[in-house]
């Protein structure tokens, strides 16, 4: 498995392989992941050097992206990390948690302080993710309390809290 930055080749696939991990969620409707990362692409937030993919034998099977968010009234800088796409023949074999510890590197080698995170409180842990709310982080949504999740990187300094934005994309959704 090689883990890359996103190239400009790599869009279709990109799309291809948030459709397929999320159709599950979406039963009876199309995902909207690869539309949001399109709109991610396209928005003042994008950062293409924390846009991954995980490729196998030349062909890109997980995706993920952390873009630009804010934190609080003075919009200090933040990321927000997702949507995170893994295929379906390739999840459970290390794809995702290699995707996680790569962008969570460049993450940190470009001196950003703090990540966040919509996810599952039991899966994130294992990467350094706890309840935002330890960090003085909260939710624009009350609702998602129980799944917003935060990781302090190197550059981690107690002003970063404050209600947490993620970039516009994601609430055109």
């Amino acid at each position: 498995m090689l883990i890359r930055r996103e190239l400009p080749g790599d869009v279709p696939a990109i799309a291809d392989v948030h459709a397929e991990a999320f159709a599950p969620m979406y039963p009876d409707a199309t995902p909207v992941e690869p539309g949001l990362v399109d709109a991610l692409r396209a928005s003042e937030a994008w950062l293409p050097p924390l846009s991954l993919v995980a490729e196998v034998d030349g062909a890109v099977v997980g995706h993920v992206c952390v873009t630009r968010a804010t934190l609080g009234p003075d919009e200090l800088p933040a990321l927000g990390l997702g949507p995170l796409g893994v295929r379906e023949a390739h999840k459970r074999r290390g794809v995702g948690s290699a995707l996680m510890h790569a962008v969570l590197g460049a993450a940190d080698a470009l001196d950003e302080g703090v990540v966040v995170l919509l996810g599952h409180p039991d899966y994130y842990p294992r990467f350094g993710f706890r309840p935002a709310a330890e960090l003085g982080i909260d939710p624009e949504v009350p609702d998602w309390a129980p799944h917003f999740q935060a990781r302090t990187l190197t550059a981690y300094r107690p002003q970063l809290r404050g209600t947490f934005r993620y970039a516009a994309p994601f609430g055109e959704l």
